[in-house]
């Protein structure tokens, strides 16, 4: 609802916690295509269920997969189509989710078609050139019905899959989707990224998920091959969402409490777990576990110089961490995240400079320089990471207020009732 306001109220002292968040999205969404595409049933345990991975639910549910969502059990249950995609016309819709978008377009290059992929008006802004010149490359008809290289896009297919070239300094998504749907062509794929690869962690992460459904792809430098074949049915673990996790890693980091996460350890496939490495360069102690990580914030923070090109969904949340170290922090290897829900470079200095925190744009990030945040009211642009990440300055000054909180919802409906258990102490936070 336009117009909502959710103050955040300080905490009265550091929390002592131990935090179950949700599943991973990104593990869910890629797990979520391979099990409908599988032969046989399969179920996704711990899986989220939010705006982002029901936009891939009601997205495989329209391509014929049979999928029950058991809210409280947080489980999913698909019956697979063995790779068979009904021919169109078809219409879908991925909402504001750019992994939904960008794993689904290969996947309808695999079918009839003709298939028509729309999402929301910050949808249609984000980029899908470099996968939509790999489709075409590939076999399939593609027509902008937008601007080009934007949503809505209408495919047709059958696409024979073969070799392929596709940038990766744009987004890592691309490459991932291709590879999803590799097995589905006949001739299989063989993607060569022809630039940099950005958030090259979250490409490990699906070729693992591919792994636990029964295919492969063969890495060879920067040269992917998946062969044509099918995805088995499976019962999928889900592990707990990494990026969701740095919040809670982060508000013991700025407090000097203590937030332990279960179910994250050294045993995670999530490279956004790296983001404690960097509360530890800043000054906080990490226990790492088999199946849990834990954080103690120090009584003072220094400020770091780190590349997040790896690691960029946590870029908004190590901002807010370095607002309260002793020096400043300078964030690099971001510039692309300019196209994500929002210009995330330009709108972590915009409010922090709301906030009376003094920060500046860099070519390729931000640097961020220690202050008192003093009350303001915090825009979030509509991203679920903005009003995630600035709600942390709220649990240390007071008249920190986050607008339009309702954005959590994408990846986290219940973030805020979960922050606000950090004040009892010690307990118990998030859903069992």
């Amino acid at each position: 609802m336009s117009g909502e306001r959710l103050a955040i109220e300080p905490l009265a002292s550091p929390p002592d916690a131990t935090v179950r968040v949700p599943g991973s999205k990104s593990l869910t969404n890629r797990a979520l295509v391979a099990a409908a595409t599988a032969r046989g049933p399969s179920a996704l345990h711990g899986a989220l269920v939010a705006d982002d991975t029901l936009a891939m639910i009601e997205a495989v549910r329209a391509l014929g997969v049979d999928v029950d969502v058991d809210i409280a059990g947080r489980c999913i249950r698909t019956t697979g189509t063995g790779g068979a995609l009904p021919t169109g016309p078809l219409r879908l819709h991925a909402r504001q989710s750019g992994t939904t978008a960008r794993f689904l377009l290969p996947l309808l290059a695999s079918g009839a078609g003709p298939y028509r992929l729309d999402g929301s008006e910050q949808l249609r802004r984000r980029p899908m050139g470099p996968g939509l010149s790999a489709l075409r490359a590939l076999g399939a008809a593609v027509v902008e019905e937008g601007g080009p290289g934007h949503l809505p896009v209408l495919v047709s297919g059958p696409a024979g899959g073969g070799a392929v070239r596709v940038s990766g300094d744009v987004s890592s998504q691309f490459l991932s989707g291709l590879l999803l749907a590799g097995p589905l062509f006949h001739n299989g794929v063989e993607v060569e990224v022809t630039t940099a690869l950005v958030s090259a962690p979250f490409v490990e992460l699906t070729v693992a998920v591919m792994r636990e459904f029964g295919v492969e792809a063969e890495v060879d430098g920067a040269i992917y091959r998946v062969r044509p074949g099918h995805y088995r049915g499976v019962e999928y673990v889900v592990e707990p969402d990494a990026t969701a996790a740095s919040y809670f890693f982060a508000a013991a980091a700025i407090t000097g409490g203590r937030v332990r996460v279960e179910g994250l350890g050294r045993r995670a496939l999530q490279g956004d777990l790296a983001f404690v490495d960097l509360l530890e360069r800043m000054g906080a102690e990490v226990r790492r576990e088999e199946d849990a990580t834990e954080v103690i914030g120090p009584s003072r923070l220094h400020g770091i110089s780190a590349d997040l090109s790896a690691l960029t969904d946590t870029a908004q949340t190590l901002a807010a961490v370095a607002v309260f170290a002793d020096s400043p922090t300078r964030v690099t290897g971001i510039g692309f995240i300019r196209h994500k829900e929002t210009d995330r470079v330009s709108a972590v200095v915009r409010e922090l400079l709301r906030c009376g925190v003094h920060a500046t744009e860099d070519p390729d990030g931000f640097t961020v320089h220690p202050g008192a945040p003093r009350p303001a009211t915090v825009e979030t642009y509509d991203d679920h990471r903005m009003a995630m990440s600035f709600a942390l300055l709220g649990l240390r000054e007071p008249g920190i207020v986050i607008s339009e909180p309702r954005c959590v919802a994408k990846t986290y409906p219940d973030f805020f009732s979960d922050l606000d258990q950090l004040r009892a102490r010690p307990g118990s936070v998030g859903r069992r």
